[in-house]
């Protein structure tokens, strides 16, 4: 099978596009799951970038196939290994099926391949509404936008007046935020560093559209009061400032450090106004809360518009977008058509 190969040396990290035997996926603690799946699509993510780039950090398990999303059907199962107990099995040979997190493309083989071995625990079915090529384009950026907005929603702080901001709002969690945040009704204000990338935002339904550099520089613990709640892809001084600039009882979902990991703040916005911090996590979600998420997905999501803010490329092209989703140089999302 094709497949993206990162591996590690003394001197470097490098990936190449090459030629493996499917005995990669057996006997393998990097392939340890009970289905076989024939990979159409995978995608382009930030951290996938980084992985491909050598950078160190994603991937634990050197040699590994890259690509944290996946989408497909089955080929075959492994009842030997399944629970002989469950008198209903979740899934049949042929059926389509996404995987997204849970250490794919991490720390056991990924997407960036023409077959995955993963845990049948790790599958969401692929709902009827949405193509394959579509559903890499959400991939694992349009899920954690989704469990964003869900996490916003529990809060209560979507209910209250005021605009929504998205920061990072060209890339791919960013684009899918403000995606479904305007079509849900909601004035939604994107931060962005690439200025031209404005009208391209305003065409996802962002009513207003600012610079980030209102936002990344360090700034005072309490200032403004601007947003009814927010979306957050950056981390840094730039949450920290989006914290202090929220309005009370408020909330900002977290679920990046494009900026950095560090969160340069203090209690006053909790404490003086109530303001509540999510935490996003996509990699271990739990199969309900996926399953809902990908349902208000299908519901929720303009798919021509999501159409407009994806790139398609052949697997022997992801090295290529790799490097320059790292430089800055994509907007939206990119899907591999790991068959091209």
């Amino acid at each position: 099978m094709r497949a993206l190969w990162t591996s590690q040396t003394d001197d470097a990290i490098t990936t190449e596009l090459t030629e493996l035997d499917d005995s990669v996926l057996h006997d393998d603690e990097r392939a340890p799951g009970d289905v076989i799946v024939d990979i159409e699509y995978s995608g382009i993510n930030y951290k996938d970038g980084l992985a491909i780039m050598g950078r160190p950090g994603v991937i634990r398990n050197y040699p590994l196939i890259p690509g944290i999303d996946l989408v497909g059907t089955i080929a075959s199962i492994d009842t030997s290994a399944t629970d002989a107990a469950d008198a209903e099995p979740r899934f049949a040979v042929g059926d389509p099926v996404i995987v997204t997190g849970w250490g794919v493309g991490e720390s056991f083989h990924g997407g960036l391949a023409e077959r995955a071995r993963v845990k049948s625990e790790w599958l969401v079915p692929l709902p009827s509404t949405i193509s394959a090529a579509r559903a890499a384009a959400i991939g694992t950026a349009g899920f954690t936008a989704m469990l964003a907005v869900l996490a916003l929603e529990r809060s209560g702080a979507l209910e209250a007046e005021g605009p929504v901001l998205v920061t990072g709002a060209a890339g791919g969690v960013g684009s899918i935020a403000t995606l479904l945040l305007s079509r849900l009704g909601h004035s939604v204000t994107a931060s962005t560093g690439r200025p031209e990338q404005s009208g391209y935002l305003r065409s996802l339904g962002a009513s207003d559209v600012i610079d980030r550099s209102e936002l990344s520089a360090a700034g005072r613990p309490l200032q403004k009061q601007r947003w009814a709640a927010a979306i957050d892809a950056v981390g840094g001084a730039t949450l920290a400032n989006v914290l202090a600039q929220t309005n009370y009882d408020g909330a900002v979902a977290s679920c990046g450090l494009a900026q950095s990991a560090d969160l340069p703040t203090t209690v006053m916005p909790f404490i003086l106004r109530g303001v509540k911090l999510l935490g996003i996590n996509s990699v271990l979600a739990p199969l309900p809360l996926r399953e809902t998420a990908w349902a208000r997905l299908a519901r929720d999501l303009d798919l021509d518009a999501l159409d407009s803010l994806t790139t398609t490329v052949p697997l022997e092209a992801a090295i290529d977008q790799a490097a320059l989703i790292l430089e800055g140089g994509v907007r939206g999302r990119t899907v591999v058509d790991v068959r091209a």
